[in-house]
Order: C-alpha cells, then structure tokens, then sequence
C-alpha cells in the first residue's frame, strides 16, 4: 500500500515542479497546463507599491495584489519595493529592508497557495545606481560610474548592488542605462555612461556581469534588463522620448553596439524605449527584437515595454487605432512582457480572440518568461530571510565601496598654480553654494528618501576630514534655480573672512511631493511657474540651454571678486555651461551626482587624500550652439563659426591628476589570419610627478579610407593604470577584426584592408603617440 501511495504521488507531480528535468521541458509542461488567460497574466508587470499593505512593523499582500492575481493572473510586478515622491512612499510608510524582505514574502506565499498552478512571482526594481529602495546603498549615478573608467570597480558595484536587491526578495534590476548621451540637453544624460559606444559597453558589461554574476539562481545574484532598445538618447531637441533621427548605419555602427555587447555577456533582459526610428516604434520594431536581438544576436532573455510604451502606439505614436491593435503590433514584433499591466491584459485578451495574435506567439512570449523564472530557482526557493536582508542591505563594505566609486568618479577639470589640493593646514574655509550641504542634490534621479546621517555632504565632508583643526563656515548663498532666496552678501562676507572659498554649484535632480508626475513617472515640466524647486535634471527635465540656473554665476562672480583663493565643485546631471569659471577661477572639479558618500570623496581630493583620474564621459560644450559636440563625429573635418571655434571647452577622456605621466616607446605589430588579425599595441607610460596616481590610457584609430564615412577618430580600448610615483609600466592593447569592422554599403559587417591610424593619448584631444598600420585583407565579421 506504501509503495501504491508512492506511485500516486509521483504521477500527480507536475514536471515543471521537478527541479532535475531540464529547464525547457518544464517550460513546455506548464505551457500545456496554461489557460490563455493564465498566459497574458504573465506578461503582465504591474505597479509594485500598491500590492502590500503596512500597518506598524507587520506587512502583508494588499487586497488589490489578490485581486490582480485572481481577475488578471499576473506573474510579474514592478518597483513593488520602491520608494519616492511619485510614489507616494516615505520613510514612514515605506519599508526597510527587513520589512521589505517580509513584503515580498507575503506576496508569494499568496500567488504559490491561491492559484491552481503556484506560479511564482518574478518583481523588478529600479537598480541604476544602487537599488531604489529605503535603507539601501547610493552609489554615483550612471554618468560618475562613466567617469571612472573602471569597469572591474563598476562590476563590483553591480555586485554589491544585485545582493541588496536579492536578498529583499527582487529578481530582476533594471540596468544598465546603455543609451549614448549625445545630446546634453536631454534630461536623462545622467543615467547615461556618456557618449560613446566603446566606453559604454565595457561599462554595460561590467553591471551586467555584476548583477547576474555566475550563477543566477543564487542568493545574492539578479536578471539585469539593458535600457533603453535603442537609441533612446538622442532625440531631437533634447525633448525626452522624442523622436529620433538616425540613419540604419548609423544605428548599426553607434547606438546598437553596447546593447550587443551587453546581450553576448549574457543580459537577460532588455526593455524597448519609447522613441521611433526611421518611424518605427521601438516598442513594435521587429528589426529590433527579431532580426537582431534574437536572430543576429542570440537573444534568450525576454523583453519588456518601457511603461505604457504599448499603449503609446495609439496614443503616442498614432501607429495603432486602438489599444487592442497596440497589444497585437507589439508581441507580434517580438515584445515579451508589458511594464504597466494596460499594455497588453485585457487588450492582448481581446486581440487573441480576434485571431490577431496567434496562440504559437503568445506561447514564445510567454515560454521567455517563464524560462527565467525557472532558472532563477523561484520554484524552488520563492523566500528570502528578512534576517539576512537587515545584516547585508547597506553595510559599511558597501559604504566604503560607495566612497571609492566616487573617488574614482572625480573629474578634475582645472588646477591651476596648483591651488589643489589644499593644504590640510589652513585654517579657514568658506563652503558656499546651494549643492554644499544639500542631500537630495547629490543622489541624482531613481533615489529613494534617505534617513538622517545615511549622506556625507561637501560641508559634512569636509568637516569629517578637518575635524577641530579648521573653521569651517557655511553659506548657502542662492538656490539651483529659485532667485527669490539669494543671500549672496552673506556668502561674500564668508569668503572674505576664510583663507579659501569651496563653492559648491551645479544642477539637481532631486524629486520633491509638490512636483507633479506623469504616468511614466517622469516630471510634468511647466515653463514660467512661480516657486520652483531645485530639479533641473532628471526624467522629464529637458533644458533649451546649459547655463547655470537662478543666480549661480551671480553667487561664483561675487566670490571670485574677494580675490580669495577659490575651488568651484560641480555637481550635477549632464554638462553645464562653464565658461566663465574656466577663465575665471582657478580650481574645477566635477563629481556629477556622487551618491550618499560623495562629501567624503570630494573632501578626499580636495585635500590630496586621493589623487583625482576621473577623465570626462561626455564633452562639455561652449554653447548648445555646437550641439552635437560628441567627439567622434563623421568626416569631414568641422570648419569654425563666426563666434566661436567647434572645439569643446572640455573633450571626451579629458581629466587632470596631481600627478604627470609621460608615454613613450609606442609599438604596433599586425598577425593576420583568413579570419581574424591581432593588432597589438604597446607604449610605455610613466608617473614622472611625485604623487602616485592613475593614468587612464587610451587607444583611438582612423580608418584612413573606408568605404562609408567614418568618425574622425574612435575610442577602442583604454586601460586605467595605477602608477607610483616614478613608476613606469607597458601598457599592451590588442585589437581584432570585430573593433575595427564597419558596415558596409551592402549592409554587411567587414573589417577593410588599408591603412588605420592607431593614436594612444591622455584624451581624445590629447593623442600622445601614433602610429599606422596596414592590413592586406578584407575580412567578414559575424553580427
């Protein structure tokens, strides 16, 4: 009789339940157990914050998350762990880590024991610059990541990161942002690693290889979901989710590069962004998520709609007459999984019955799904310790990692008589400016509310490094962009009184409860409105120029004229206008927005605890009149205009040290192969300062007569190099078929035989050596 109850229980078990079958056929046997409407629920996402409810310190499912799940089967939320203004969450009704670990809890436990087949839930969080959530870890925003040049210390970020969100019961990070920043005026340049494509995909490799580390069904691992497919940062005028002008080579040789080479890293996830191209909506664009996603790339993830990008193809877009046509366009296309829940639901429902959508479609939707939800163990492990959560969630390993991501992030832009660093003995210092002691204005868009003391201002940095032995005095002088508060007389007694003025400006992106918010959840802009807060920069936040808001460069002026000596601290989300410090004042930083350690760092190089190697992601420009300024721009040479030259006051990879470095013994060899050649480049680079310090070295080429146009010059490959003080190291570069390929007439992939000019310098307009090399053969190179 045992062995018949045995037997029973073995038969009734469902395959996909058993963790020795293989993942695909676990995925067909619980496709065969689905009903359609089962299906549409799991590509569903729906808004995360609203399924649990708080009463005190106990936490549980929300009454709308059973109804969801009953009436529309839902398999996935977002952002459920989220909190900020748009939200409506705080740090009195939202959740720290432990909470949210019992939160996340709840909502499975409910979805495994009220629903017929206990599908587990797979949540999402917002995770660009650490995860969106209270009580967890701020690190730089994406532009500062961008500035280090770092891909191994930006891997380790991503790492620390993924283990936050995982152990709070999340699964899947949204990031990296792999968008190119071409056009600072867009307001989401911040979330960018800058403007190029080499640069950003070293740096998209790293977050993805850090979050989904080496096996993704463990504790401290996460799906990453690349935004935003494809060329989402450059839309005309700066207008966010505009439309997009650019060309099929240019998408092929530009945009679409870091998003490969995320994808071959092993990305699981990409999200479609919300412009068209060549009047394509992305978020229906099967070029985009059939052909080269899946076919050219080998895409095995799934793919997910920006929120109510669906939707936008007939609001938006005007491409579909009615939600249901919407539903259809996109998962015909190849989109997978709706971020919203109105996307598809109801209208993917209506759009099978019509014979719209066939069911083998729906079911490769679905099955991309459901084949991560099974190789992250959810089945077999759908609950987190909320113990474990409280202990590793923002621990000071990963404050002190914070602290270095935004060392390496600083960007010293002028230095000159060698005002800096300043020298720990003085006694007085004024620290001025709307940025120098404000939270928010440090942490950049995608942060949740910060209890007190989780952020280290400048002034508070400062203090921490000086401690007794200086006085530091502190005047705000002015806001970001209100002129009604200004107490610039204030600043400039300050000034005259201290023996140095550190004067904190830039820009914020700091969200406030009395902003208004769009469906998206970017900002509700309006032009000419009466008090207004800090955020200038930010999701919604698009500027006409890049000049310094409200009464800044009135405050700066004022403090320059007391003829102290003074240090001028940039923080900010995108490239401002600095013109007038860069022929005025003698010392310039830019540490973007550098998260909840940022004083301390910034304090770091003030006073030459740590030698600055930040080198520039984006260039800074003289005037939105040069837009775009990007270095690598196509042939022909750009000719001056009547006001100024093209050149931009800062250029791509440029970054001084307090150190210097010499390069030296540049060398090229070339090893063909019918398939393939080796490129390598050495070059000697040597610390001839007395300081130790970084030297990011870098590696341009011109391909001297292609046949399309090509760039001026390209960044291939660069190294961040670590060097004593008189040290000297080779430095050995090695360049294959794939970097040096282009896209050719017939829209194919080849490397070109002929002449490359190989160029190593200190920046894109800095080229310390060059050399050229000729290669005899024309080779084919896979997508």
């Amino acid at each position: 009789m045992l062995l018949s109850v045995a037997h029973a229980q073995k038969v009734t078990t469902p395959l996909y339940k058993n963790a020795a079958v293989p993942v695909d056929k676990r995925v067909r046997d619980l496709l065969g157990r689905m009903t359609v409407d089962e299906k549409v629920g799991q590509l569903s996402t729906l808004l995360g914050w609203e399924m649990y409810q708080r009463q005190g310190n106990s936490v549980s499912a929300s009454e709308k998350f059973k109804q969801a799940v009953q009436t529309q089967h839902i398999g996935m939320l977002w952002a459920t762990l989220r909190a900020d203004p748009w939200t409506q969450k705080t740090l009195t009704n939202g959740l720290n880590p432990t909470l949210a670990a019992e939160a996340t809890n709840a909502l499975q436990k409910y979805v495994i024991e009220n629903t017929r087949l206990g599908i587990p839930m797979l949540l999402s969080e917002e995770c660009p610059h650490g995860h969106m959530a209270i009580g967890a870890t701020v690190f730089p925003t994406a532009l500062g990541q961008g500035s280090t040049w770092n891909p191994a210390l930006v891997k380790q970020m991503a790492a620390s990161i993924a283990k936050e969100v995982r152990l709070q019961g999340a699964h899947d990070g949204y990031g990296p942002v792999l968008d190119l920043a071409r056009e600072p005026r867009w307001s989401r340049v911040e979330e960018t690693y800058g403007e190029d494509p080499v640069l950003n995909s070293r740096m998209g490799v790293a977050m993805v290889t850090g979050f989904q580390g080496d096996r993704i069904n463990s504790d401290v691992n996460i799906i990453s979901t690349l935004k935003h497919f494809a060329a989402y940062g450059v839309p005309e005028g700066g207008h966010n989710g505009g439309s997009v002008a650019t060309g099929m080579r240019e998408l092929y040789q530009v945009y679409l590069p870091p998003f490969r080479a995320a994808v071959k890293a092993g990305a699981r996830s990409i999200m479609t962004a919300y412009n068209s191209i060549d009047g394509v909506p992305c978020t229906a664009n099967p070029l985009l998520l059939k052909t080269i996603l899946r076919n050219q790339w080998g895409f095995r993830g799934f793919s997910v709609s920006d929120l109510g990008s669906i939707s936008g193809l007939h609001s938006n877009h005007r491409t579909a007459a009615n939600a249901t046509e919407a539903a259809a366009m996109a998962i015909n296309a190849g989109l997978d999984a709706d971020l919203s829940g109105y996307g598809f639901g109801k209208s993917l429902l209506d759009a099978v019955k019509k014979g719209l959508v066939t069911q083998a479609v729906l079911d490769t939707a679905v099955s991309h799904v459901l084949r991560q939800k099974f190789q992250l163990g959810l089945f077999e492990k759908p609950y987190v310790s909320p113990e474990k959560a409280a202990a590793n969630v923002r621990t000071a390993e990963h404050i002190s990692l914070a602290r270095r991501v935004a060392q390496e992030s600083v960007v010293l832009l002028k230095n000159e008589n060698n005002l800096l660093p300043l020298n720990r003995q003085t006694k007085r210092i004024a620290v001025i400016g709307p940025n120098a002691d404000n939270v928010y204005n440090q942490l950049g868009d995608y942060t949740a509310p910060q209890a007190d003391g989780n952020v280290v201002t400048v002034l508070q940095g400062i203090k921490n490094k000086l401690g007794n032995q200086a006085e530091v005095t502190y005047v705000k002088g002015c806001a970001i962009r209100d002129t009604t508060t200004a107490n610039i007389a204030e600043a400039v007694k300050a000034a005259q009184q201290a023996d140095v003025a550190v004067v904190v400006l830039g820009g914020s992106s700091a969200r406030d409860f009395k902003t208004e918010y769009q469906s998206t959840g970017a900002a509700t802009v309006k032009a000419g409105e009466g008090v207004v807060s800090d955020m200038e920069s930010g999701e919604g936040f698009d500027r006409t120029n890049l000049d310094l808001l409200g009464k800044q460069l009135d405050l700066l002026k004022a403090i320059r004229q007391t003829g102290k000596p003074v240090v001028l601290v940039m923080i900010e989300g995108r490239p401002l206008n600095l013109n007038w410090p860069a022929a005025h004042v003698p010392a310039i930083v830019t540490a973007w927005y550098p998260g909840q350690e940022g004083g301390n760092a910034i304090a770091d190089v003030l006073f030459g605890d740590y030698n600055p190697a930040g080198r520039l992601p984006i260039s800074i420009p003289k005037s939105v009149g040069q837009l775009p300024v990007y270095y690598n721009y196509k042939v022909p040479a750009r000719h001056d205009y009547v006001e100024m030259d093209t050149k931009p006051l800062y250029p791509f990879g440029y970054g001084l040290s307090y150190a210097q470095f010499a390069y030296s013994n540049m060398n090229v060899t070339v090893s063909e192969r019918a398939d393939d050649v080796a490129v390598t480049v050495t070059v000697a680079v040597k610390n001839t300062g007395s300081r130790d310090g970084d030297e990011v070295v870098q590696l341009y080429v011109t391909d001297k007569v292609s046949s399309v146009v090509g760039p001026v010059k390209q960044l291939k490959t660069f190294e961040r190099v670590p060097l004593k003080a008189g040290e000297q190291k080779t430095v050995t570069f090695v360049l294959h078929a794939d970097d040096l390929k282009l896209f050719s007439p017939d829209q194919k992939w080849l490397m070109e035989k002929g002449e490359f000019a190989l160029m190593v310098g200190a920046s894109s307009d800095d080229i310390r050596a060059t050399k050229d090399v000729t290669i005899s053969r024309t080779i084919a190179v896979k997508p």
